[in-house]
C-alpha cells in the first residue's frame, strides 16, 4: 500500500524528519537540496514504523463523543482536575474560577465559547512566562511564542524559531505542560528525537515518563470541545 505523505522544506533545515500528527497525516520535514526520490527512499525504509505510529490504539485515536451542553453540577478540566461549573445570576461579563467555574446566566447561551475565552487567556497567563523561564534554563531564545487553537498537535517549534502551544494544554496537570515546553525549547538544541534530544528533557524534567503517559491515556479528553 502506498504512503501518503505530505512534504514540507526549508532551507534552514539540515536533517530530514517524519512527522505522525494527531490526525493520523504524515508529513515530511525536509531540507530544500533533498531530491522526492531521497525522500520517497527513506519514507520506504521507514514504512513500519509509520505504520505502527498511524494506527496507535490511543494517541491518535479520534472519535469524540459529541460536545456535551454545560449545566449547573457539570464539570471542566483545568489543570489536571475536574471543577464544577455554576450559572449564577450577577451582572458579570466574564467567566470567575473561585474553586468552580461561575457563568453569569445573561453567558449561558455561549457559555462553551466564553469558557474556551477563559481557557486561552489562562494559558496564555501560565504557558507564557513557564517558556521564558525553562528557556533561560536551557540556554536558548525563541523568536516568537502564540497560544494557538490546533486540536492535534500540543506544541510545535518551527524553523523559524517560533513556538507554539495549544490552548487545550490548560486542562493538564502543571508536569505535563512544562514537559510539553522543555519538549518544544529542546528542537532548538537538536531538531530530531535523538537520544541526546531525550537527554536533555530529562536533565530538565524529572516526570517525562509520567507526562507521556498523562497524554498518552488523556490526550483525547483534551481534544474535546470543553
Amino acid at each position: 500500500m502506498e504512503l501518503v505523505y505530505t512534504i514540507k522544506r526549508s532551507n534552514k533545515r539540515k536533517k530530514m524528519s517524519i512527522i505522525v500528527e494527531r490526525d493520523r497525516s504524515v508529513v515530511v520535514l525536509a531540507p530544500e537540496s533533498i531530491s522526492e526520490e531521497k525522500i520517497r527512499s527513506v519514507i520506504e525504509s521507514k514504512r513500519q514504523w509509520v505504520y505502527e505510529k498511524t494506527r496507535h490504539a490511543q494517541k491518535y485515536a479520534l472519535a469524540h463523543p459529541p460536545g456535551k451542553e454545560l449545566v449547573n453540577g457539570e464539570s471542566a478540566l483545568y489543570l489536571g482536575r475536574q471543577y464544577q461549573i455554576e450559572i449564577v445570576q450577577n451582572s458579570s461579563e466574564e467567566v470567575r474560577f473561585e474553586q468552580r467555574f461561575l457563568i453569569p446566566e445573561r453567558l449561558s447561551a455561549e457559555r462553551k465559547k466564553v469558557l474556551q475565552i477563559w481557557y486561552m487567556e489562562k494559558a496564555r497567563e501560565k504557558i507564557l512566562p513557564r517558556t521564558s523561564k525553562f528557556a533561560n534554563e536551557l540556554g536558548v531564545k525563541f523568536s516568537n511564542i502564540k497560544i494557538v487553537d490546533n486540536r492535534f498537535r500540543w506544541g510545535s517549534c518551527t524553523t523559524r524559531d517560533n513556538l507554539n502551544f495549544n490552548w487545550r494544554l490548560i486542562k493538564a496537570p502543571m508536569y505535563v505542560i512544562d514537559y510539553v515546553i522543555i519538549h518544544e525549547l529542546t528542537h532548538l538544541l537538536e531538531a530530531n528525537h535523538t537520544p541526546r534530544f531525550w537527554n536533555i528533557i530529562g536533565a530538565h524534567s524529572s516526570k517525562v515518563e509520567k507526562a507521556k503517559q498523562w497524554l498518552l491515556e488523556n490526550g483525547q479528553i483534551l481534544e474535546e470541545e470543553i
